[in-house]
């Protein structure tokens, strides 16, 4: 493959960096208007629909009949559990806080790997987890006042375990498709599940406010779709480690364009648990041993 000029590479991640660190706030603004599984439903029939354009101008194979159960499970953690818990857990959660709790993926990775691959983990790696969930803990106490475990704050701790089994399964059994591929018939397979949610996403579309309505478009369109086509280009063009680096842009991002969007204002406890769950997450991936994934996101946040 050709080598991409370096500065379109940066555009690129820079791109993707804020398509991602948009949907948390995108979210919320959607939330006014859905409930939560009516917004994960509106939001993947977009995506399905221009993942589906995207399939016939690229053209993608047609799963093979033995392969469905595994599309149908990724479908299950990376867009169904994910998002379903993620929407209920940000009625409660602000957009900034719920960025910092999803990059605890790496984290749960770790658990799975020890707990289900039966990988070796080293005193250096458990420390970074507990330092972690220490960061995740102080995130999700502090985001709605000292003293308060919000059960928002551990939905959303759920979501990132959903998306951390997804990460394994994509990763052990990624090779049978290529990447666009795998995500195409993630992104619809998760979105079938979500049709239990199709009663009344009708009369949700028409009474929701013209903001709340666009919010879905953005996030169909570009946390959920074109957001991994340039991720897509980038690794293809770049060393995977280094570009994963910049994925840790996003929540900052996602904190700065929340206090733009919904004038939210961080309080110093959850800047705190975040430096703590980003510096043990940094601190993971960048220690050899085992093999943790970067926080790698390959349908949206």
């Amino acid at each position: 493959m050709p080598r991409a000029h370096p500065l379109k590479i940066v555009l690129a991640t820079l791109f993707v960096v804020l398509c991602w660190a948009y949907s948390p706030a995108g979210i919320h603004i959607a939330l006014q208007g859905y409930e939560p599984g009516h917004l994960a439903l509106a939001r993947f029939i977009v995506a399905s629909l221009f993942m589906a354009f995207v399939a016939v101008w690229r053209g993608i194979s047609l799963p093979r009949p033995k392969d469905l159960p595994l599309l149908i499970l990724l479908g299950l953690f990376a867009v169904f559990g994910h998002h379903v818990a993620l929407n209920f857990g940000q009625r409660g959660v602000s957009a900034g806080a719920s960025s910092l709790l999803a990059q605890s993926t790496p984290l749960f990775t770790l658990l799975i790997g020890f707990f289900v691959l039966r990988q070796r983990v080293s005193a250096w790696h458990w420390g970074c987890l507990v330092l972690g969930m220490l960061g995740a803990a102080i995130v999700a106490v502090a985001d709605r006042g000292l003293g308060t475990l919000d059960a928002h704050g551990l939905l959303v701790l759920l979501a990132a375990l959903s998306w951390s089994i997804y990460f394994t399964l994509q990763k052990l059994h990624g090779h049978r498709y290529d990447g666009l591929t795998m995500v195409c018939y993630t992104v619809w397979t998760g979105t079938a599940l979500l049709l239990v949610y199709l009663p009344g996403l009708g009369a949700a579309v028409t009474a929701a406010s013209p903001q709340a309505n666009l919010a879905v478009l953005i996030l169909g369109v570009f946390p959920s779709a074109l957001a991994y086509l340039g991720w897509a280009y980038v690794l293809s063009h770049s060393d995977v480690s280094r570009a994963s680096m910049a994925l840790y842009l996003i929540p900052p991002c996602a904190i700065l364009i929340a206090a733009v969007l919904l004038g939210e204002q961080p309080s110093l406890l959850v800047v705190l648990g975040a430096l703590v769950v980003l510096s043990s997450v940094l601190a993971l991936n960048l220690t050899p041993g085992l093999s943790c994934p970067k926080p790698a996101r390959q349908i949206s946040p």
